[in-house]
């Protein structure tokens, strides 16, 4: 009985692995040997030496390794203390220097008023290894939480710091809050991921408003690579919230790429090159096609840093994307 257990959980390991891998490949090509490669981290001293943060600065876009415990070497690598700043993270099978991470990186570096932190987990979060990725998302949020704190003895203000991650990521900014002596104040979730997340996660383990006083999130895929109906105080679903304009090719290539374009959508918002306007509708999403329960009665907001932070509820953005957002 103890076998088959075990056995089923291995299948849908694959299974999960599968849909939210980025790169493409059938069942078999993952049933090899780097399955029993993955990395699970079973110690929870930070720093670690596969947990690394990186600065970036509009006038030094080259990357600076940044260790936390020694908070006021940020000021000899450029950062500016009247900056705001961002955390960037990335989800499973990801980096922090391929796209679509790198848009969002290069479009706060194009406003001149952030500085940016990359958070690079990847070894850690490598394909086939997705249930070992779950695992060590909170030691990847642990460590960041320590990045975060050094940012605040250097001189930022809470408000002042926003915490960006896409699909299991996303989840990672949540947990933070878990490791700071005050919430944080800002975090925008892009298509939080929700393979196993949804099933086996507890509160403290997943993305919810109450992870900081605003909370924003897009959904792109929505229950299927991502989470579904309301997570945090504002949320934004876009085109109906699972299938996005342009992904094409099989059901799961379709997926990954509409689980992608929540980052590059965000992008395009930090960069001001889209008006993306939400409409408030019903809190669905993904929605039944033809129906969004349109509510105007409350006002419509435009994605981005100027969604008002008391924004509350479901928004529904409808557009037909024509940009290339290719993710590596």
């Amino acid at each position: 009985m103890c076998a088959m257990k075990y056995g089923l959980l291995f299948f849908v390991t694959l299974m999960a692995t599968n849909l939210v891998s980025e790169a493409d490949g059938d069942l078999m090509s993952m049933i090899d040997y780097r399955y029993f490669r993955c990395v699970m981290k079973r110690e929870w001293k930070c720093p670690d030496s596969e947990i690394n943060f990186f600065m970036y600065t509009p006038e030094h876009p080259r990357k600076h390794f940044i260790d936390p415990r020694y908070p006021k070497l940020l000021h000899d690598f450029g950062w500016d203390p009247m900056r705001k700043n961002v955390l960037i993270i990335h989800g499973f099978n990801g980096t922090y220097s391929k796209s679509p991470m790198t848009f969002i990186r290069d479009a706060y570096l194009s406003r001149k008023d952030y500085n940016v932190f990359m958070v690079d987990w990847s070894e850690l979060t490598r394909f086939p290894c997705y249930l070992s990725a779950l695992s060590n998302m909170k030691k990847a949020a642990q460590c960041t939480a320590q990045l975060y704190s050094a940012i605040t003895q250097a001189g930022a203000l809470a408000k002042m710091i926003t915490c960006v991650g896409h699909s299991l990521g996303a989840h990672i900014c949540g947990m933070i809050s878990n490791h700071l002596t005050e919430k944080q104040y800002k975090i925008v979730g892009l298509d939080p991921g929700r393979p196993l997340v949804s099933a086996y996660g507890s509160r403290q383990f997943r993305l919810g408003r109450d992870d900081a006083h605003v909370v924003h999130v897009l959904h792109t895929n929505a229950g299927f690579l991502g989470e579904s109906g309301l997570v945090g105080h504002a949320d934004f679903c876009f085109n109906g919230g699972q299938k996005q304009p342009g992904c094409k090719g099989h059901i799961m290539r379709i997926a990954r790429c509409s689980h992608f374009m929540s980052s590059c959508y965000f992008a395009a918002s930090v960069r001001r090159s889209r008006r993306l306007v939400g409409i408030p509708c019903d809190t669905s999403c993904p929605k039944e096609r033809g129906y969004w329960g349109i509510n105007p009665q409350r006002r419509a907001v435009v994605l981005g840093d100027d969604v008002p932070d008391g924004s509350r509820g479901m928004f529904c953005i409808s557009f037909e994307n024509t940009e290339d957002c290719p993710f590596d």
